[in-house]
């Protein structure tokens, strides 16, 4: 019964962290998309007036667009955990179906990849999150512009790129990032349980089997009576 609950927890937390990669894979697929391959994030701008006598921004112009290695990065992380998420979640479903246990060698493995899934995520969740603040500060000049950063993706930057979403996906992105990372911290720490478990079983079995060979390799009372008894006569 504690095996099936605790398969079932494991199962429960891979759909969690396929569900939350998920819902990142989506909207930075399409904001890659919207903007044409730019990346969005620690991009540098400024507003610019059309008329220099006229003391009023009109314009945004793009002075440098942010390294597309960070929207990559961060997509390809999600996509990395949905995998890994879907691969071990159908596994764990079937241990659960058929009442099995992993070795101890697979869960100190499922360790390691939980533990190195946690690292990826956090890096790509700390770069969006960093890098859309950025771009926010940037467009909204840290809040001297009129209109917040969200209000600014229904108007038309003409920046060449469709930025009539990408307030909607890089938050939605942020969320499913965070959410992910949560997930799998969850599943990190129930693999480190599965192996601390593990070893303990096996070091209580080793104990038992060496008891056990000294019990056999102990004579017994009687028997010592009758050897006593022999060689007195």
């Amino acid at each position: 019964m504690a095996l099936n609950n605790f398969l079932f927890a494991q199962c429960a937390c891979y759909f969690l962290a396929f569900l939350f990669s998920f819902v990142v894979v989506v909207p930075l697929s399409e904001n890659g998309h919207d903007f044409r391959g730019r990346c969005l994030l620690f991009t540098e701008g400024m507003w610019l007036s059309a008329n220099l006598t006229v003391q009023e921004r009109e314009r945004f112009t793009v002075q440098e667009w942010g390294p597309p290695a960070a929207c990559r990065f961060s997509l390809l992380a999600s996509l990395l955990s949905l995998l890994l998420a879907a691969a071990h979640a159908w596994r764990t479903l079937f241990f659960l179906c058929k009442g099995h246990e992993g070795s101890f060698f697979s869960a100190f493995l499922n360790l390691l990849v939980s533990a190195f899934v946690v690292f990826l995520v956090f890096i790509a969740s700390t770069i969006v999150s960093v890098g859309f603040t950025m771009w926010c500060d940037t467009i909204t000049e840290k809040g001297t512009v009129a209109h917040s950063c969200e209000e600014l993706q229904d108007i038309d930057l003409e920046l060449g790129v469709d930025n009539s979403a990408f307030y909607d996906q890089f938050a939605i992105a942020q969320f499913g990032l965070w959410a992910s990372w949560l997930a799998w911290l969850a599943i990190t720490t129930l693999a480190f349980l599965k192996v601390y478990h593990n070893y303990r079983q096996e070091d209580l079995l080793d104990s038992l089997i060496h008891e056990k060979e000294l019990l056999l390799a102990r004579p017994s009372p009687r028997t010592s009576f009758h050897e006593e008894k022999s060689a007195v006569i």
